[in-house]
């Protein structure tokens, strides 16, 4: 027996087996000496019965022990399974919180403080959802989804994501949103396609034209490139994660999300966007979502002109005439990569070097959580 098996409280019933065994008496005998029945005895060896004052005196009597000994055995017990019960329920309730979101992560981001204390923590937690019980579904943020996995369900990692970066958006300066703000700045990001450094410009020529912009970085396993929604009628919201660090995906996320304005979505998700991330299969995408891709594409590279170069060039895409075309189209060569990589046209190990990365110049001038930045749990 082991030092940990060897303190374990022992219950009456065990002890008490372990005294008739020594004394070579069987559960008559034992009935026999107290004067009761063999039911009675039987009860006692199994635990059903209770250890109260004068059945203490006569086991102490019976078997040359005292009434205390008997009494301290059964309550030692009965402390230690009161214990372990309370473990139990305190593990049972961490497994209810814990499951309710990534809570570990949400901690590290700053996102919820940590605390010891379950009462606390739980606390937190249903406040950052604005709920008053874990037996509460948070009221969801409606959006249609692009992603590899059911459209109807929403994931603890993606819920949590969106409503930090719907609480975030409060804390970003825009104009009033109007349609002609929005086409003037649509205009004007046109102009910053070319040149990475001007990515550092987009969030004030979207903040002009009355769309908050903002990068949250994504929680493990949420697998979210963006999102659009609306706070009220004047005030629409995009939101990147930039979970991928190249041009092509920031301007494709982007024109995704500014297609879900532009198409008045209420709100959108967007997810596995790249195709070699949806070769577990392709889902039934709404149509919504199928008509923000192709705004992007067709807002990024007109496609008619695409396709004129593709018929003239393919399959020979040297780096020549992709920075030769995208200069004739005013955007930057990994726009046009990303493009035909998409297509099949070139393989996802071609021209890499022309996706750049772009995401330390976005969040020189987004409005950034996470990639270093930890920000105050809640944004005044």
């Amino acid at each position: 027996m082991n030092t940990a098996e060897s303190n374990k409280p022992r219950s009456v019933s065990e002890v008490l087996l372990e005294e008739l065994k020594l004394r070579d008496w069987s559960q008559n005998d034992l009935a026999e000496v107290l004067g009761q029945s063999t039911q009675w005895v039987s009860r006692l060896v199994v635990g059903r019965r209770a250890i109260d004052a004068d059945v203490a005196v006569a086991l102490g009597a019976a078997l040359g022990t005292t009434a205390e000994y008997w009494l301290d055995i059964d309550s030692r017990y009965r402390l230690a399974n009161a214990n372990a019960n309370a473990r139990v329920s305190n593990v049972e309730r961490r497994a209810k919180i814990f499951s309710k979101a990534p809570v570990t992560e949400m901690i590290r981001r700053g996102w919820i403080p940590g605390s010891k204390d379950m009462d606390i923590l739980e606390g937190n937690l249903l406040s950052f959802f604005n709920i008053n019980s874990l037996d509460e579904t948070p009221q969801p943020i409606p959006h249609a989804a692009r992603k590899s996995t059911e459209y109807t369900l929403v994931t603890p990692p993606q819920m949590a994501w969106l409503f930090r970066a719907r609480n975030l958006s409060q804390g970003v300066a825009a104009r009033s949103f109007t349609s002609n703000r929005f086409e003037q700045a649509l205009d004007d990001l046109k102009t910053l396609l070319e040149h990475p450094a001007d990515i550092r410009r987009v969030p004030a020529v979207l903040a002009e034209g009355g769309v908050r912009l903002l990068v949250v970085q994504p929680l493990s396993k949420s697998r979210i490139d963006g999102a659009s929604f609306w706070l009220d009628s004047k005030c629409p919201v995009i939101v990147l994660s930039m979970r991928f660090d190249r041009i092509d995906y920031f301007w494709h996320t982007l024109w995704h999300e500014l297609g879900h304005v532009h198409n008045r979505d209420s709100f959108a998700l967007d997810q596995d966007m790249l195709p070699e991330e949806q070769s577990q299969g392709e889902y039934c995408r709404p149509e919504s979502e199928l008509m923000a891709d192709n705004f992007a594409v067709q807002n990024l590279v007109p496609q008619d002109r695409l396709d004129d170069f593709i018929l003239r060039v393919s399959p020979l895409f040297s780096r020549n005439r992709l920075v030769g075309f995208s200069k004739l189209r005013g955007v930057h060569p990994g726009i046009v990569v990303g493009q035909l990589q998409h297509r099949g046209e070139i393989g996802y190990t071609n021209h890499r070097n022309l996706l750049v990365k772009v995401r330390e110049i976005l969040i020189e001038s987004a409005l950034t959580d996470g990639f270093g930045q930890i920000l105050p749990v809640n944004i005044p």
